[in-house]
This record gives structure tokens, C-alpha cells and sequence, in this order.
């Protein structure tokens, strides 16, 4: 498995609103056309309201790797930049505890 966190802190309340659009736009495409993509799951946190997380599980690295060449990922890679001020990505251990 390969797991990955990415935070991405937004630029003011009409970016978000953007921003969200866009994971909308995004998200049945990875549902839908992505079947090595586990989980992708995205996060509005709580008392920061232009910061979004996602927790994302592939079953391989190269099931990332076909995630990151799809078309609707790259468009998303393109667009998202227009709303954000900056982003983190945090490249995880895999996981243990209930499930796996």
C-alpha cells in the first residue's frame, strides 16, 4: 500500500469556494476510472476554514503513479494553484489498526 496526506491552505473564503468546486468536479472521476485508488478522502478542517486535508490510499505506489498521469488528476494539479497560498504533502508509513 502507499499512503499520502496533503494539506492545502486556501487563499481567502471565494478561494475555497473554488477550491471545493474543483475537488467536486474532480472526485467521480478518481471514484470512478481509478480502481487502485482506495481511499481518497477529503477533509474540511475544523476552526480553519481555509484549510482542507486529504488522506489518500493506494494499493501500490504505481496505482499513485497512474493517479498522478490520469487526465482529471493533472487538470486538478493545474487549477488548483489559483486558490492557494500553500500546500504540504506528507508521504506516510502504511497503515496498521482496523482494516488492514
Amino acid at each position: 500500500m502507499f499512503a499520502l496526506a496533503v494539506r492545502f491552505y486556501l487563499r481567502d473564503e471565494e478561494a475555497a469556494q473554488g477550491f471545493d468546486e474543483l475537488v467536486d468536479e474532480t472526485a467521480p472521476s478518481i471514484r470512478d476510472k481509478e480502481p487502485g485508488t482506495l481511499i481518497y478522502a477529503v477533509h474540511k478542517v475544523k476552526d480553519a476554514p481555509l484549510s482542507r486535508v486529504f488522506y489518500e490510499l493506494y494499493e501500490s505506489r504505481e496505482a499513485f503513479d497512474a493517479h498522478e498521469q490520469s487526465e482529471h488528476t493533472k487538470k486538478f494539479l493545474a487549477e488548483r494553484e489559483q486558490y492557494l497560498t500553500g500546500v504540504r504533502v506528507e508521504f506516510l508509513d502504511p497503515p496498521t489498526g482496523k482494516g488492514f
